[in-house]
């Protein structure tokens, strides 16, 4: 793998103003024609909380470190010692640090059913004295992992007279030496050898496996503020774990109806507040987000606020809940906002107000004539995800021909902007009028990039629907994008 860079920029001065995104690396880059293996298509990706690390999941189970370079100046100064002033920096770079092999394919023979090693979800942990641990997640195990420093440890000489342990060995007869049960010359001149330390090595221990809870398959972990529990969730039912314990959880929802049939909806993800150990946000597959206060009972059956989209007027299409069901959520840093992702749109919930979105971006609108076409060839069932900045500026999720758009989320924002994950990323910038203030009034959508053609996207190339851009990061701290395209790892920066 490979890392390619871009050039030194000067830091944005105004947050507020519309960014000019570039290259930056890439990671695993194909060269044209060249096949992808399915085990090498990425999965999952995710910065940990300083920025610092990166890892990736891939369908053949393994998990990808990346850490940053730190870039030392020409005095010797680290590049850290920069940050603060007002000299041009580098944008953050980052390097291969190591990969280990998390979940390999399983079979349960209860059940006659194959079980994928494909990573689903990767979450960082705190971490502690510069030791590295995070949780990943396949459909049924989930496991924590400690990846630590080691030096390596190498014999560089042995301390022996050469010549006198190679007269033993010539004359071919070991006891020829020994006289009245004498040691041999040679050997009692043998010392022992000397071991030295030399460069630290990454070295990855799973300390637990967190197994044998979950009936259906697990779509989302997620890490509790306190640092000390999380949460995995399946399409019916949401456990709490202790982090030191893997033989036990507790189950604090549970979706399943006495009978089957009477299933009306699923889990679709489910997301720890970032501040307030107590709560937690899950969404469904009827496009509705549940925040529930553990506070409450030990059985979340009931929410304390309920999130969805008042009902548009008019017919529904078969395709209406479908696209409806939300793939992913993701709180913004400071904890107000929340972000979802469902087939069509990104929404912008403030958990303050349950009567709507606060904002909603069309994503790829121009796929509505094409609903048809999507749902025979199953792409319509695609699960995007979508990520927030750190300063809750803006927001970012994936489309089609390995395309994801950025939107400015904050308030009077009219920022948009098409990008494809390639060494030339810009497409089009598409500017919107300004968005009126939202007193008094239901959801409103904001059609950026719904005025083209349907089937083509913005510059008039036709969409490739196996060519999907499902998974994506955001930076914690700067305007740098970490998305999966394939087998590839792009990374951009603003």
């Amino acid at each position: 793998m490979n890392g390619d860079d871009g050039e030194i920029v000067a830091a944005s001065v105004d947050p507020s103003l519309p960014l000019e995104w570039r290259f930056s690396q890439v990671f695993g880059e194909r060269s044209a024609g060249e096949e992808v293996q399915e085990v090498d298509v990425i999965s999952a990706i995710e910065f940990d909380h300083s920025g610092d690390h990166l890892a990736t999941g891939d369908r053949g189970g393994r998990v990808v470190l990346f850490e940053r370079s730190h870039v030392i100046n020409s005095s010797g100064g680290a590049r850290r010692d920069l940050e603060d002033t007002d000299h041009p920096l580098r944008h953050p770079e980052f390097r291969y640090k190591t990969e280990f092999q998390s979940h390999d394919p399983e079979f349960d023979y209860l059940k006659s059913l194959e079980i994928e090693e494909k990573i689903n979800k990767i979450r960082w942990c705190q971490t502690a004295n510069g030791t590295l641990f995070l949780l990943s997640t396949n459909d049924k195990t989930i496991k924590y992992w400690k990846v630590q420093d080691k030096k390596i440890k190498k014999v560089c000489e042995v301390n022996s007279d050469p010549s006198k342990t190679g007269a033993v060995a010539s004359s071919g007869n070991p006891t020829a030496c020994l006289g009245n049960g004498g040691v041999p010359e040679a050997i009692s001149s043998l010392r022992f050898p000397l071991v030295t330390s030399h460069e630290s090595s990454p070295v990855a221990r799973c300390r637990r496996v967190y197994s044998h809870a979950h009936d259906y398959h697990i779509n989302s972990i997620s890490n509790n503020s306190d640092g000390e529990t999380f949460i995995s969730a399946d399409d019916l039912r949401i456990n709490l774990w202790n982090l030191e314990i893997s033989n036990q959880s507790f189950n604090i929802v549970d979706v399943k109806p006495e009978k089957m049939e009477d299933l009306s909806e699923v889990i679709t993800s489910a997301e720890f507040h970032p501040t307030h150990c107590n709560m937690l946000a899950y969404s469904s597959s009827k496009g509705s987000i549940r925040l529930i206060d553990l506070r409450q009972s030990a059985l979340c059956d009931s929410h304390s606020k309920l999130f969805e989209e008042p009902e548009a007027a008019g017919p529904k299409s078969f395709f209406t809940e479908i696209i409806a069901s939300v793939s992913d959520i993701k709180f913004a840093k400071e904890g107000r906002y929340l972000l979802s992702r469902d087939y069509m749109t990104l929404k912008l919930w403030d958990i303050n107000m349950d009567s709507g979105p606060v904002s909603t971006f069309q994503v790829h609108e121009y796929l509505k004539p094409k609903l048809c076409d999507l749902y025979e060839n199953d792409s319509i069932f695609d699960k995007f995800e979508c990520c927030i900045s750190g300063n809750g500026l803006r927001a970012a999720t994936g489309s089609y021909s390995n395309m994801f758009r950025v939107f400015g989320v904050s308030p009077g924002s009219t920022e948009s902007a098409t990008l494809e994950a390639s060494r030339n990323p810009m497409r089009r910038h598409v500017p919107v009028p300004s968005r009126s203030s939202r007193l008094g009034s239901i959801a409103r959508v904001v059609g950026r990039g719904s005025e083209s053609a349907g089937g083509v996207d913005g510059s008039s190339n036709a969409l490739d629907y196996k060519t999907k851009l499902l998974h994506l990061a955001w930076h914690p701290n700067e305007n740098s994008i970490a998305c999966a395209a394939g087998n590839s790892l792009y990374m951009y920066y603003a």
